[in-house]
């Protein structure tokens, strides 16, 4: 049964989420953009940690002891909230209805902590055997770190993120979002719809496990081959590609620009705008342009300093080469192609009124999107009947 108001792929999916922080919220959100009903369970009085994770946060103006962290808006729309104190047997038996009359149940507790709660693999086999159960954890389960808490910095280091990213020559570098805790719930959200497919043939749910340490060696592409096959050890290389040439950001005399010159072609055609023979037998193969970026990125960057940005985009432009101003977030946000596709959400929030928060980057030719629905205050819904009678 579907559950009043929501549309979506994943409508009538029922989805008890026992995570807090970002890669199991980020997963349930997900799910959530998709139709499903994300019932967050949280402690009594502070919830999820991220709620008190700030500066920033928005602050009514008309009652300041309910100001909102930003970083808890960004993960957590479309779903509700409830109290219930796992510590507590009456919580802890709610908590088992709901699991009961759940899909899917989403947690990222360290490992041993579902069984402490009575509520191991066996046990919700027995008390729901189509439930399909997602657990993040840092390092994964078992092997010599599966007990470490997994924090994103912490992973994306010793997941060898940081080491790729970061200034030619300088230190590595973690990422300006939580990368290793996004790809994990992203990973974990596709295991959740693949085995909810899965369970329509089979009837019966499964445990899908991923973790931070996982979700970030699958994300090595190119850079895990070229040490698993040809035993290069990548290293830091700013903003250029490290097998292709010309291809990265260059400064303009008003900003900076991307360029992607992806083949011989776009060679052809991006040479003579920067004043460069493309038969120039120094860069007349990609061979030649990556051997030598040094000195090619030098003869670039002279002709790229003498015109604006928009004068850059509109020379490569005209010559069919792809390229793209290096924006900040304020501009990102401004871009009518952004506003096209939809993806800032205006919501109504019960204290703040209205805000803006990043959309969803999916659509659906037949299933439409439901109105975007603010995320909760703690124990909104702790009077609301669970699930589709409410």
């Amino acid at each position: 049964m579907t559950a009043p108001g929501r549309s979506g792929p994943l409508a009538g999916v029922r989805v008890v989420d026992l995570t807090r922080a970002l890669a199991g919220p980020y997963a349930t959100m997900m799910l959530a953009d998709a139709g499903a009903d994300v019932l967050k369970v949280e402690r009594p009085g502070t919830g999820d940690d991220s709620r008190g994770w700030g500066p920033p946060f928005v602050t009514p103006p008309d009652d300041p002891a309910a100001r909102q962290s930003t970083y808890f808006l960004s993960v957590n729309r479309g779903k509700r909230s409830v109290e219930l104190d796992l510590k507590d047997a009456a919580d802890l038996g709610r908590l088992r209805e709901l699991i009961a009359g759940a899909d899917v149940l989403v947690e990222n507790f360290r490992p041993g902590v579902m069984e402490s709660l009575g509520l191991g693999e066996a046990d919700l086999e027995a008390l729901n055997p189509r439930l399909v159960v997602l657990s993040i954890t840092g390092f994964g389960e078992g092997g010599p770190d599966g007990h470490r808490p997994g924090f994103d910095q912490i992973v994306q280091g010793e997941g060898g993120l940081m080491s790729i990213n970061g200034p030619i020559g300088g230190s590595p570098t973690k990422m300006g979002v939580p990368i290793a805790d996004i790809l994990a719930g992203m990973f974990g959200a596709f295991g959740v719809a693949a085995s909810l497919v899965e369970r329509e043939r089979s009837g019966r749910g499964q445990w899908v496990r991923t973790s931070l340490l996982a979700s970030s060696v699958a994300v090595h592409t190119f850079q895990g081959t070229r040490w698993l096959l040809a035993g290069e050890v990548p290293e830091p290389g700013g903003n250029r590609h490290p097998s292709i040439a010309p291809y990265g950001a260059y400064d303009c005399a008003d900003g900076a620009v991307n360029v992607a010159v992806g083949s011989e072609g776009l060679w052809h055609r991006f040479a003579p705008l920067v004043g460069i023979d493309p038969a120039d037998e120094r860069f007349s193969t990609n061979n030649d342009r990556v051997r030598r970026v040094d000195e090619l990125e030098a003869e670039i960057a002279g002709p790229m300093a003498q015109a604006g940005v928009d004068e850059w985009l509109r020379r490569l432009d005209a010559a069919g080469v792809p390229a793209g101003r290096v924006r900040t977030m304020d501009e990102v946000y401004a871009s009518p192609q952004v506003a096209h596709l939809g993806l800032v959400d205006v919501v109504a929030h019960p204290t703040l009124g209205e805000v803006r928060l990043p959309g969803a980057p999916l659509t659906y030719s037949r299933t439409a999107r439901d109105t975007p629905v603010a995320p909760p205050l703690l124990g909104q819904h702790n009077d609301a009947p669970a699930w589709d009678d409410r």
